[in-house]
């Protein structure tokens, strides 16, 4: 007896036994036939997460392979993971993260009716991946303390997330950042036929107070201090694809997801979904956090210098608004895709301004009857003033593209835009932040003297030695150079420019042909460049399809312009498009 199921297009997902019912001489037979799994299905027209065109399909929700570009908006980087939604058991463990977040929403799992629908179900993962539960997967690590668990920048990949929270009985995995977060999202929901991507937005504010301004704070020697407002560097969160019946979508769209709990004016909390074209549009009221988001693509960045902690001066700079960038993988290629124009219209365009005026009257109500032009002055009140106000353009440009244990060249461009002398001190400085913005040590001051003659233009090159951020640098690799004005020479003026430090390549060398069920042997190799010892060596290893579970090579320690290589031996399982991959963390990084 052949047997064919076909379960409608709004079946509950999750998995089922097919029992067969034998009547036969008055007597009746119950026989288990198996079980099957019931999925989304992007394939299917009638679908609500129906994606039409094939080779989105195949990026969006056959891929295995991802890449998390992280970084500043200057100087992006890049490093790959591994999603391994078809790895052995993850379907299991995805169906489980359901059955654990299933009263999320509903109180109640009992009918499952909300199974079919991938609005909810996308809520309930969104919820379990690192929110304040006991049951959640992940857990971010306080005031960048990982001594009780696994450092944050370490994980290749979701497999053994997901494996360490289902075999650990769902307690969170420690630790986390938003790039995992959103990672181990992607898996589960491609997994579970809902097409889905990552995203990086570079300049992403985190506000309480001001849904649509975030201020940051300078002493007078440049040093950032740490305040309620941060401004992380990046920050990743999840694109999925559906069509929002709610919203009486018919066809299917993109839809942000963000796992990272975030603080908000009524605490913390995750935000999603939210249609991206609501957030371009300013269509604030049609979405779940819909004025969450849109703050995060549009807020505009207000800086202020402290003088000895009482007065506050807005100081004269060139301030992009946040949201500079967004990013994501392009579809068949190792290249990143700009996607910024689905979040945002042009800056300064009339579609942009309109979207924005719609927006600034839902957030603040007391603004919902304002014209454009009240709203444009209000805004305008707040902005910094730019530096071409007060006769002066300045940058900070980079000399090098520096790596660890190399010196960090930039030069400081200054340009005098009057026809008088330009006499100022400026108060120099270097420090370490954090990819979501919390200032740590500042490791480098100085101070120079510049004269600037009528419409004078002057490179002036800085420095800053290995010797002086290397035993400060920590995992970010991102630091902050700040040139201020001294406050009593009259306006006060500054620059800045973030910086980020290339780790040092590993090098992985197939020395013979993968093939199935057959050894296979790969060399990899790392060089160290310091001028120093590299003590506590690991080599963490990991490839969906090639190894069950990740390998870690303990090398001890390597002097200076030391190589180490290993070999190592896998033996490929299964069939697809493999990648190996290795990380390596010492002392340092």
């Amino acid at each position: 007896i052949n047997i064919s199921v076909f379960p409608p297009s709004n079946a509950c997902i999750g998995r089922y036994i097919l029992n067969m019912q034998i009547t036969s001489c008055g007597h009746t037979y119950q026989r288990c036939l198996g079980d099957f799994y019931v999925l989304f299905n992007p394939w299917c027209a009638d679908d609500p997460v129906y994606m039409d065109n094939q080779a989105h399909r195949e990026e969006y929700v056959l891929n295995e392979h991802g890449i998390l570009y992280e970084g500043v908006h200057k100087h992006i980087t890049s490093r790959p993971w591994h999603f391994g939604q078809f790895e052995e058991g993850i379907l299991d463990i995805c169906l489980k993260i359901l059955d654990m977040g299933a009263s999320y929403h509903h109180g109640s799992d009992r009918d499952r009716c909300w199974r079919n629908d991938p609005v909810h179900v996308s809520m309930v993962v969104n919820h379990m991946i690192s929110s304040h539960t006991t049951n959640s997967i992940m857990k971010i690590p306080e005031n960048n303390d990982y001594l009780k668990g696994t450092k944050p920048f370490s994980w290749n990949g979701s497999v053994p997330i997901l494996q360490q929270w289902y075999n650990g009985r769902c307690r969170p995995v420690r630790y986390g950042y938003c790039g995992s977060l959103a990672s181990v999202m992607c898996t589960v929901m491609r997994c579970l036929g809902i097409p889905s991507r990552v995203v990086t937005n570079f300049c992403f504010p985190c506000s309480i107070e001001n849904p649509l301004g975030i201020n940051e704070i300078f002493d007078c020697t440049g040093k950032n201090l740490c305040g309620k407002d941060k401004l992380w560097r990046y920050h990743c969160w999840n694109e999925s694809w559906m069509a929002r019946r709610d919203l009486n979508q018919c066809c299917g769209d993109w839809q942000c997801l963000d796992p990272t709990p975030l603080e908000t004016g009524r605490g913390s909390a995750c935000s999603g979904p939210t249609w991206v074209r609501s957030i371009r549009e300013g269509e604030l009221d049609l979405d779940y956090d819909g004025h969450h988001m849109f703050s995060r693509v549009n807020s505009n960045y207000i800086g202020w210098l402290s003088q000895n902690n009482a007065k506050k001066t807005k100081f004269f700079c060139d301030a992009w608004p946040c949201g500079q960038h967004l990013i994501t993988k392009s579809v068949g290629s190792e290249q990143f895709e700009d996607i910024t124009g689905a979040y945002k219209y042009e800056l300064g365009s009339v579609k942009n301004k309109e979207a924005y005026y719609r927006a600034y009257r839902r957030i603040h109500p007391g603004y919902c009857n304002a014209s454009n032009c009240h709203i444009e002055r209000e805004l305008s009140s707040l902005k910094n003033p730019f530096l071409s106000d007060s006769g002066i353009n300045m940058r900070l440009k980079m000399a090098n593209c520096p790596m660890y244990g190399e010196d960090v060249q930039l030069h400081w461009l200054l340009e005098n835009l009057r026809g008088e002398n330009k006499n100022l001190k400026f108060n120099l400085s270097a420090q370490i932040v954090t990819y979501s913005g919390c200032p740590m040590d500042q490791f480098w001051k100085d101070s120079v003297n510049v004269t600037l003659g009528p419409r004078e233009v002057k490179k002036i090159p800085l420095c800053i030695s290995y010797s002086q951020y290397g035993p400060y640098l920590c995992d970010h690799n991102i630091m902050k150079v700040v040139a201020v004005s001294d406050p009593e020479c009259g306006e006060v003026l500054m620059v800045s420019r973030d910086i980020v430090i290339n780790r040092p390549p590993v090098i992985v060398k197939l020395l013979s042909q993968p093939r199935l069920k057959v050894p296979c042997t790969a060399e990899i190799s790392f060089c160290n460049p310091l001028q120093e010892d590299m003590k506590n060596c690991v080599m963490t290893l990991e490839g969906c399809g090639l190894f069950k579970e990740p390998m870690t090579i303990d090398l001890g320690t390597l002097a200076s312009n030391q190589q180490a290589r290993t070999i190592v031996e896998f033996t490929p399982y299964r069939l697809g498009s493999h990648r190996l991959l290795a990380n390596f963390g010492c002392h340092r990084f």
